[in-house]
């Protein structure tokens, strides 16, 4: 018994390292809980090293003054390639409905009109208009557009004008569109 009760008490060379280790890790634990409570009042003193960054502005309504880009809005189906000669078309719709055309043949007597234009007009809108461009939404998105530019129903932009206070838009197939 005597024996493993010198073996239980720790010769003095321990427990200098034990005290050693304990007070470097009261030091270590002491150290981290004062920055762990200075680290916000730095923040707070340095806002504008971890603030939001805000783009400067002047706050004001005018559009940016950015080059016109045309509006395309062209199906893949209805591009040609001008390298190949014209072919004449199959009778057969290369979708997949898969109808037969009536090119060329007459129903009860009557030609069938192959002309028809599309019904109704075009869906884009003008939303702002400023620095001699105009801002116009369509269901693909919304587009600066400034006069000679490409619309989304394919016509160009001829004049931008104010009457009676408000701002309208007038095409080259002679359509208007107001700002509302």
């Amino acid at each position: 018994m005597a024996e493993f009760d010198d073996e239980r008490i720790a010769s003095p060379k321990q427990r200098g390292k034990a005290a050693r280790l304990d007070r470097f890790l009261t030091f270590a634990g002491l150290a981290l809980a004062g920055a762990s409570a200075f680290f916000p009042w730095y923040v707070f003193f340095n806002e504008d090293k971890f603030g939001i960054n805000i783009a400067a502005s002047d706050n004001s309504r005018e559009l940016p003054d950015w080059p016109a880009r045309n509006v395309f809005s062209v199906s893949p189906l209805a591009m040609v390639n001008k390298n190949e000669p014209d072919k004449k078309a199959p009778p057969i719709d290369p979708l997949t409905t898969a109808t037969v055309s009536d090119l060329g043949k007459e129903r009860e007597g009557r030609p069938i009109l192959e002309d028809q234009p599309f019904p109704g007009k075009s869906s884009f809108r003008l939303l702002h208009v400023s620095n001699g461009r105009a801002l116009i939404e369509d269901t693909s998105g919304m587009y600066v557009v400034r006069v000679g530019s490409i619309l989304p129903d394919q016509s160009r932009l001829a004049t931008i004008e104010q009457r009676e206070g408000k701002w309208m838009i007038v095409t080259s197939k002679g359509e208007t569109y107001q700002n509302n």
